[in-house]
């Protein structure tokens, strides 16, 4: 079977996202790069539910079916779009919820925490278009650039990853920072303070942070020195 570890971690995707409740149905779709081969979530298939045989594998350069028995997702001109126009290794779509619902009233959800610079700082919204169409490949392309994760008007929300679970990874942040967003939205209407954004200089404190603590990633605590 082609893209053999690629079409498991499609699978595995599918279901954690269908566990947090990311995804409704056959809504969303996701894929994974290998080269010049990428596999695909089917159209119309239930992602929590799908199973490595379901998908199929297309071609990087034309979207041809490689192999697999089932039509691959509507939104093959945007994945691959997305490919070409980037060194990404998989991509996660889905309509989540408060995602959705914030790229109905804003243009982009502001940088409010600092979580966010992994994603490239504030999330920007891309112009509508149909579903399936060059045109929305073209607007999700530009609202990505320089970003891991970008929501769609009137449609839902879309991260990049150097691996399929990095791609989920964004996306569940993404969804986590518009519900903070919608949140802290409500609380203002209250208050009548604004969301606090981080200036440019507390981001800049923040990568630095992190830079030299390795934040993010698990470590192992160092051995006592020896006749201590």
């Amino acid at each position: 079977m082609l893209l053999e570890d690629e079409r498991t971690a499609l699978a595995e995707a599918g279901r954690r996202l269908g566990a947090r409740n990311l995804v409704i149905g056959t809504s969303g779709n996701l894929s994974a790069r290998r080269e010049d081969l990428v596999a695909v979530t089917p159209t119309g298939g239930i992602i929590s539910e799908l199973t490595p045989g379901q998908m199929t594998v297309i071609s990087l350069q034309d979207g041809r079916v490689v192999e697999g028995e089932l039509a691959p997702t509507s939104e093959v001109p945007m994945h691959l779009a997305i490919y070409r126009a980037t060194n990404t290794g998989a991509i996660a779509h889905t309509h989540a919820t408060t995602t959705t619902a914030i790229g109905l009233v804003a243009d982009e959800i502001p940088l409010v925490h600092y979580t966010m610079l992994s994603l490239g700082g504030a999330v920007r919204v891309a112009d509508y278009a149909c579903y399936g169409t060059d045109e929305l490949a073209e607007l999700v392309v530009k609202a990505l650039e320089f970003k891991q994760a970008a929501l769609m008007r009137n449609h839902g929300s879309i991260a990049v990853g150097s691996s399929l679970a990095k791609a989920v990874d964004n996306l569940e942040l993404c969804e986590w920072a518009a519900a903070t967003y919608h949140q802290a939205l409500l609380a203002s209407a209250v208050t009548g303070r604004a969301p606090r954004e981080l200036t440019q200089a507390e981001q800049e404190e923040v990568i630095m942070a992190a830079l030299s603590s390795g934040y993010g990633t698990t470590k192992k605590i160092e051995p006592e020195d020896a006749g201590e």
